[in-house]
């Protein structure tokens, strides 16, 4: 009974843990089930926000793709507006030149009526001079030659004075338009320096110091600095004396310094000196590349620079050389970029046109000549160093630039040039340069035949010619003018422009008794 009593309760226990296991693996079925279902709502989830964050990155690219393509079509539409106007720009060009080559070609055909008309006037002529008695035919040609030359050259010379002066009052209505903008838009002030320089002392005490017993600071300080100190009379000055302007800054500054201080003597003259001399190395450095930045001009070499810079301690009749340089370039770049010159060539020429300026006390020759060389030995372009050469036209038949024909780049930078020099205030003339230019004005005048006195006025201006009407025609006169005013520009040197006015007046007298 037992027995069975035990057996009944393990089959009882197992299917009590039978069912006890088949409840813990449904449970688990259950939970891992609900796990499933979370993962996969969750996955869904992700997608969802997967797909709209895709949609939002599409949109925005489309949007940015849309954005540059408007962008694309504004930048089209500005290139062919640009493209459209330098297309009505050269058609007006073109047209002028249209305009003009109609104008030559009807005054060709002008010339080629009068030359037809003087044909059919010459066989007239010829045969009413055969029927001449006592005229050979070999006499009546050389008659009617004569004839036909005089009238042919009158003939020529009126229409080469027509001609010239439709083309001069262009020219020059042009030209004044050009000028007048250039000289507007541009403005600038100039220093005017002196050629030695004053020092100013807290007292004449100061005198004593700086020479020094014996004079020994004194020489020490000009044989440093390499100028003549003169200690005068004239009361809490002293002056500084050297053709070198770079040396009279070293010199100036050096003193300042040693008055400031206090302690002069040889040794530490030599020292304030060397101090002095590299600062204002550092300044001529510092102008070089301002004059360089302001002109708008680069790759220019370090060494070109430094010497650019040595120009700010250069004057010319008052006016500062450096400063000089840097309206030139402004002023040829405005002319340049009006009648679509190179800009490049013009900036680089008119901004050294001057720099040989910084060592001609150094080397033998004109400025012009010494600035060609220094261009060249820095391997700038054959344009550039022919609009230096030329600038005051200098070059003669055996130099390298005569080989160039003369460029539009060159007469700008003679044009800025003497529109600089020529400006109201910007320059001083001394007496005896005014006097020595007026007399060699007269004296080219009158080394013309047929001159019978000749005026230099208006400052030197103008100059006015009264010829001998008896040796001199009124077409000849015309030619006069042309050839004193070729004259004045090959011999002289001046600034601006000279006006030529030749007079030739016939006056007839009787006497009623």
């Amino acid at each position: 009974m037992l027995l069975i009593i035990a057996i009944l309760a393990g089959l009882g226990g197992v299917v009590l843990g039978y069912q006890i296991r088949r409840f813990i693996v449904s449970k688990q079925v259950a939970g891992a089930e609900a796990s499933a279902q979370k993962l996969l709502a969750d996955a869904e989830t992700k997608k969802k926000e997967i797909i709209l964050s895709a949609k939002d990155e599409a949109l925005k690219i489309r949007e940015e793709a849309k954005q540059e393509e408007k962008e694309r079509l504004s930048r089209i539409t500005t290139l062919e507006q640009n493209i459209l106007k330098r297309e009505e720009g050269l058609d007006q060009k073109t047209h002028a030149l249209e305009k003009k080559e109609k104008l030559l070609f009807d005054q060709e055909k002008e010339i080629e009526k009068t030359k037809d008309q003087l044909a059919r006037a010459k066989e007239i002529q010829e045969a009413e001079l055969q029927k001449i008695a006592g005229f050979s035919r070999e006499q009546a040609r050389d008659l009617l030659f004569e004839k036909i030359e005089q009238e042919s050259k009158e003939e020529l010379a009126s229409q080469f004075r027509r001609l010239e002066k439709i083309t001069k009052e262009e020219a020059d209505k042009k030209a004044r338009e050009i000028i007048a903008s250039v000289i507007q838009r541009y403005a600038a002030d100039h220093t005017a320096e002196v050629t030695i320089t004053t020092v100013p002392l807290p007292s004449d005490e100061m005198k004593g110091r700086i020479i020094g017993r014996e004079g020994r600071n004194i020489q020490a300080f000009e044989k440093a600095a390499g100028v003549d100190l003169i200690v005068d009379d004239t009361p809490e000055v002293v002056v500084i004396s050297c053709f070198d302007p770079v040396r009279r800054a070293v010199a100036k500054l050096a003193l300042e310094k040693l008055i400031l201080d206090g302690r002069i003597h040889p040794a530490r003259i030599e020292e304030t000196v060397e101090k002095a001399e590299k600062e204002i190395s550092q300044q001529i450095k510092e102008a070089g590349e301002a004059a360089v930045y302001q002109a708008g001009v680069g790759g220019l070499s370090p060494d070109l620079i430094k010497l650019l810079g040595r120009l700010k301690f250069r004057t010319s009749y008052g006016q500062n050389v450096l400063k000089h340089s840097i309206e030139v370039t402004n002023m040829a770049a405005m002319i340049a970029s009006e009648i679509g010159a190179d800009l490049n060539i013009v900036k680089k020429a008119a901004l050294l046109h001057d720099i040989g300026k910084a060592v001609d006390h150094e080397v033998s020759g004109s400025h012009a000549q010494i600035s060609a060389d220094i261009a060249r030995k820095y391997n700038l372009a054959p344009e550039i160093i022919h609009a230096i050469e030329t600038h005051h036209e200098e070059v003669g038949p055996a130099t390298p630039a005569a080989a160039i024909v003369q460029t539009v780049e060159s007469l700008i930078v003679q044009a800025a040039d003497a529109i600089s020099a020529s400006r109201p205030g910007a320059r001083r003339e001394s007496l005896e340069t005014y006097l020595k230019r007026v007399k060699e004005l007269e004296n080219v005048a009158n080394s013309f035949t047929g001159v019978e006195k000749s005026y230099a006025i208006q400052a030197g201006r103008e100059v006015r010619i009264i010829v001998k009407p008896e040796e001199i025609s009124d077409l000849e006169a015309i030619k006069l003018a042309n050839n004193i005013a070729t004259k004045i520009e090959r011999e002289l040197e001046f600034p601006g422009q000279i006006k030529v006015t030749v007079i030739r007046e016939t006056r007839a007298t009787d006497y009623a008794k």
